[in-house]
């Protein structure tokens, strides 16, 4: 193929965001948990030179869809939702409250099933966009100070899921009765607080986004789609469900001019550790047709997601990045092997929309299945680790297409 002809998001290589932190900015956050304020600790020049050296780092191994790193994030969910207003935190919320078969509460709910552990958000009173949100604004900031204005449409923001607090909360608990009466009207507010945030950043320069979304891959996990059918106290099926969260993306994406995505996550947790496994046919064709997103990044890095097939079901005029090197262990894949597997994924691809394989792979990206840090710190992958596991990314989509 013609070099140089791929100039937009998606990338031929692509990340998907978080990248290990550098142990001053971990040393500085540290003493912030003590008490110490943020400029007393000297975070603003240290995040500042940390996102610095990251971007040169995606720079000098030839990625164009430059991230943070999310290096102003302790957790890769970030902080906007604490933002918005009338939400409240929780600490150490009653399990009651909580689908106790959703993935992420399976893993991290206390033994004796009685807390959930951290904080938990809700909705106490109705959600607004706050001109005050700044959290996502000071993150694409980051990264504009440290490119030239002519790159700036090509960073990558991550942002979580707008249904990431309502689908681990037992039915009607993602909101007080005060706040809303039901999941609709929730819902008609979460889209415009999104929306809003969007609008805003698209204002400030951003024009390509990721949605990070663990739980739309849970709709691929049996025991969820067991525990949900056992649940006497939902409304619906678990498909409604489905239906209902690409409703909601869709009533916030609808004729936004930026390029938009969306991670299906399995999870990389301290530790490496995952949380959910299924092939993703149970909800391919559903998801890849009526989800009026630009790309879909999903992970194919162990036989957890499946195989290759559910791909025909894929929509001219939409793209998938395939997470096929691991962002959990330290080995490097075999780059022949790799690249069949491409190719493999490209052939359904074309099946499905009666293409060539060179066509098919238009549509086609290569990308590490998870962020390298979805939370600050406890990964099995040194940095050496990431940048051999970077390089294999760019080397591979360097032979397949010859394009950024």
């Amino acid at each position: 193929m013609a070099k140089n002809l791929h100039t937009a998001p998606p990338f031929r290589a692509e990340h998907l965001g978080s990248l290990l932190r550098p142990a001053n900015l971990l040393d500085v956050r540290a003493k912030i948990s003590t008490g110490i304020s943020a400029e007393a600790a000297g975070l603003p020049s240290i995040e500042q030179e940390a996102v610095r050296e990251v971007v040169k780092m995606q720079q000098d191994l030839g990625f164009k869809a430059i991230t943070s790193g999310e290096y102003n994030r302790t957790r890769f969910w970030g902080l906007m939702w604490d933002e918005f207003e009338g939400t409240i935190r929780l600490q150490n919320a009653e399990s009651s409250m909580f689908r106790l078969y959703h993935p992420d509460v399976v893993s991290l709910i206390e033994k004796d099933r009685k807390v959930m552990p951290g904080d938990s958000v809700i909705a106490a009173s109705k959600l607004s966009h706050s001109p005050a949100s700044q959290s996502n604004l000071h993150e694409l900031r980051l990264v504009q100070a440290s490119l030239p204005q002519s790159e700036w449409s090509n960073i990558k923001l991550t942002m979580i899921t707008p249904a990431w607090f309502h689908m681990r909360y037992k039915q009607g608990r993602a909101y007080t009765p005060d706040a809303y009466s039901n999941d609709a009207e929730y819902f008609a507010d979460v889209a415009k607080v999104y929306r809003a945030e969007l609008e805003s950043l698209y204002a400030a320069g951003l024009r390509n986004v990721q949605f990070d979304d663990p739980g739309m891959a849970y709709f691929c996990s049996k025991s969820f789609r067991e525990g949900w059918d056992a649940d006497p106290d939902n409304e619906g099926s678990v498909d409604d469900l489905l239906d209902a969260y690409i409703r909601l993306y869709n009533d916030i994406l609808v004729d936004l001019p930026m390029h938009t995505g969306i991670h299906l996550c399995r999870g990389n947790f301290i530790g490496g550790r995952h949380f959910s496994e299924g092939s993703y046919d149970v909800i391919a064709k559903k998801l890849f047709e009526d989800l009026e997103v630009d790309t879909f990044y999903l992970e194919y890095d162990t036989e957890r997601a499946g195989g290759f097939e559910p791909l025909r079901f894929l929509p001219k005029g939409k793209n998938v990045v395939v997470g096929v090197i691991s962002s959990k262990v330290r080995e490097l894949e075999d780059k022949e092997a790799v690249k069949e597997r491409i190719y493999l994924a490209a052939d359904f691809v074309a099946q499905g929309s009666r293409e060539t394989r060179e066509e098919a792979l238009k549509r086609v990206c290569i990308s590490p299945q998870c962020g390298f840090s979805t939370h600050e710190s406890g990964y099995p992958l040194l940095v050496e680790h990431q940048k051999k596991k970077l390089g294999l990314v760019r080397e591979i989509a360097d032979e397949i297409w010859g394009e950024p």
